[in-house]
């Protein structure tokens, strides 16, 4: 199957099928559910390289399908919704989405933001080898983690997230930094987005490794990896 393929769940078939025929002219294969069961089955029958996710949706709702859908995989979903407030959004993006489009919305800028998502959820495949400290290990070939040998299930971001610190152990990051280098788009002080999916992934590096602290904050300043000297580089 395709590598851009993705999946349109949208309860509101005008937008659907607008988005489908945009995305189509742009060079992607488009699959639409029109509500959360279709949804569903369509996940699990088959791959896609992103998800846009209305939230409103029958049967099932985005947000339940988000949580569902978090527990299998980690394919990048942006949502879509007229939900304009800070709570719902902040919400999703702790459950897992890369990303949040308020509707109405530019046919380009959901394009572009799908491209950005994609661009940091892989890593540079001219980059072989892997990066190690304490438990945890990252393939940078294939963007996959593990801590003890067990994966690590991280969305698109915190992965991205995860190898900016790797690959640069003795660096502190400003939140301007990491939210421009991620995101591609400039940084607004008061918003939480960065917060947000820096608190996720350092839950479950705590989670899974109780034992080491991998990234800690530089109070006034931002983040950085904590024992950078410990950093191992593999081919």
């Amino acid at each position: 199957m395709s590598g851009k393929a993705v999946l349109i769940v949208e309860d509101n078939r005008e937008i659907s099928d607008m988005l489908s025929a945009f995305l189509r002219e742009s060079g992607w294969e488009t699959m639409c559910a029109y509500n959360g069961l279709e949804a569903a089955a369509s996940l699990k029958n088959r791959e896609y390289a992103v998800v846009l996710m209305d939230l409103m949706l029958p049967y099932i709702g985005g947000g339940d399908l988000l949580a569902e859908l978090r527990t299998r995989l980690d394919t990048p979903v942006i949502c879509l919704s007229a939900k304009s407030d800070m709570e719902t959004r902040l919400e999703m993006l702790r459950m897992g989405a890369d990303d949040y489009i308020l509707k109405p919305f530019d046919l380009n800028e959901v394009l572009v933001r799908m491209e950005v998502v994609l661009r940091r959820g892989r890593t540079n495949k001219g980059e072989t080898g892997r990066l190690e400290i304490y438990n945890l290990t990252l393939d940078t070939a294939n963007g996959y983690a593990e801590v003890k040998g067990i994966p690590l299930k991280l969305t698109a971001k915190e992965c991205a997230l995860l190898q900016l610190f790797l690959a640069h152990p003795q660096k502190t990051f400003s939140k301007a930094n990491l939210y421009e280098t991620i995101w591609q788009a400039p940084y607004f002080y008061e918003d939480n987005t960065l917060n947000v999916h820096m608190s996720n992934l350092r839950n479950k590096l705590k989670k899974a490794d109780g034992e080491n602290e991998y990234i800690e904050t530089v109070w006034g300043i931002g983040y950085r990896l904590a024992g950078g000297e410990n950093i191992r580089r593999k081919q």
